[in-house]
């Protein structure tokens, strides 16, 4: 019985921390853009970006559980930074 929990507590903070890396990764990216390249590639400015992925970052390291809400919608915008925008700027910046 006691097992079960383990194994279950173990998968949340595994989840919970590939979580925050990727948060942390979206981040990382978003702030080494120039501002320039953000309307360049025609996505949403880089203020927004800081904005939402620093959010979704400082929600996901006070609320360690990771199927609240904020923590879902916080992995939602990072996936779509990390799928959308960041391919887009790294053929306008050339990287």
């Amino acid at each position: 019985m006691f097992v079960l929990f383990t194994v279950q507590s173990l998968v949340e903070a595994l989840i919970t921390l590939l979580m925050v890396g990727a948060k942390a990764f979206a981040m990382i990216d978003a702030v080494s853009r120039t501002p320039q390249a953000f309307v360049a590639a025609d996505k949403q400015t880089k203020p927004f970006w800081l904005i939402v992925l620093g959010l979704s970052l400082v929600a996901n390291l006070l609320i360690w559980y990771p199927l609240s809400i904020l923590n879902l919608a916080g992995i939602v915008a990072a996936l779509v930074y990390l799928a959308d925008a960041r391919p887009a700027l790294q053929q306008v910046s050339g990287r």
